[in-house]
């Protein structure tokens, strides 16, 4: 009998071993390349040169099998300027927020089973439309987080939370300590998802807090064949405190109404981050800021007297080519500023099944009240291929 014990206990031993070098071994080896050209001419008093940058970025990463509900990933990244022309890496141009970037970008371990999910380590976090909580995932070095993050989900109802210990943003060398709890509950329905959300932020070094609570409905609704109605609102309080005591309170809202129809949309928004009284505007420090208020980034920080962005998009592809358009009108919240205006469009492709390539512009019209805000007149352009495999 203790013969036959020793028997089976060598054999789960060799079981348990294969199983774990199986876990390692029959992972997933991915990378993820680009190479993008970047043009920006801002025309301020500082008359620097037109920046022109060809940027390669390259993460390779492995992900191993699932074993009892576990993966491990590891991803390393590499962000290589071809040509230089552009600030921070040669003073006296203009500046593309891509710096040269050598790191792990993501190390994690994970869990997901019976609805629980859980992520330990550098990570990617992207909550609803990135709007509060984003990876900036259009610049080459995307921003991830060192987190603990749950989940949960049944049925239509879903729930995240993350504790953040540091942020490791785009910019060369600059990873925030700080000390954020973010919390996102959904429920699904049949004519959209309902999302309340609170995030609780502080700076480790200035001792800044920031708060953040709202609610947000997005939905789309078929009306006949081929035609659905779409709609979004959304609603944020934010409670700001710094070191020496100094109290802010700021509104962030967003309507958004459009249509679908024949494989085009089209819609018409109104984002408006509030002012406290000129004294302070409402901030999404962690967000993916590029994707909102014109892509010439003219507002990756609200200014004091707020924001008020109407918009219009429209979306549609043409033999192939996804085609984007949307028109910006800027305004203060304060004041009755004329902040400037915006139109932005982009096309993307598939070539060979394997390769996405694209071209995007950006051209912001500037005003005098918004060169009072250091806003001026602004013209970016983008050309890129990528594949992944």
């Amino acid at each position: 009998m203790q013969a036959k014990k020793t028997l089976l206990a060598i054999a789960l031993g060799v079981a348990a071993q294969g199983a774990y070098a199986d876990f390692i071994s029959e992972g997933d080896l991915y990378a993820d390349t680009k190479l993008r050209f970047e043009s920006a001419d801002v025309d301020d008093p500082t008359d620097a040169r037109t920046a022109n940058a060809l940027i390669a970025d390259v993460a390779i990463g492995y992900e191993t099998k699932e074993f009892s509900g576990f993966k491990i990933l590891a991803e390393y990244e590499v962000v290589e300027a071809m040509r230089d022309h552009y600030a921070p890496e040669t003073a006296g141009y203009d500046l593309v927020a891509d710096p040269e970037v050598r790191e792990w970008n993501r190390a994690q371990i994970s869990y997901a089973k019976d609805g629980l999910s859980a992520v330990v380590g550098r990570q990617r976090i992207i909550l609803d439309n990135a709007r509060f909580v984003g990876n900036v995932g259009w610049r080459a070095n995307e921003q991830t987080f060192d987190a603990v993050t749950l989940g949960y989900k049944i049925g239509d109802l879903t729930a995240q939370y993350s504790y953040i210990d540091q942020v490791n943003g785009i910019v060369r060398n600059f990873d925030a300590d700080v000390t954020d709890h973010l919390l996102n509950i959904s429920y699904g329905t049949a004519v959209g998802k309902a999302t309340a959300y609170a995030y609780l932020l502080e700076d480790d070094d200035s001792e800044k807090t920031d708060d953040t609570v709202g609610a947000r409905f997005s939905g789309k609704t078929k009306v006949s064949d081929g035609v659905s109605v779409l709609y979004t609102g959304e609603y944020a309080i934010q409670s700001v405190e710094t070191a020496d005591g100094t109290e802010n309170e700021a509104a962030y809202m967003l309507l958004e109404a459009g249509a679908s129809f024949s494989g085009v949309t089209l819609a018409l928004g109104n984002e408006t981050l509030g002012s406290d009284d000129g004294e302070y505007g409402f901030q999404t420090s962690l967000a993916t800021k590029h994707a909102f208020n014109g892509w010439a980034d003219q507002f990756l920080g609200t200014p004091k007297v707020g924001l008020n962005d109407m918009y219009v998009k429209a979306a549609g592809a043409i033999s192939g080519v996804k085609v984007a358009a949307f028109y910006h009108k800027y305004d203060s919240v304060e004041d009755s500023l004329d902040l400037g205006s915006e139109f932005n469009i982009v096309a993307t492709t598939k070539v060979a099944k394997k390769f996405t390539v694209g071209a995007k512009a950006a051209m912001y019209s500037a005003t005098d009240d918004s060169e009072d805000l250091k806003k001026f007149d602004t013209t970016k352009f983008w050309l890129w291929a990528g594949t992944k495999f």
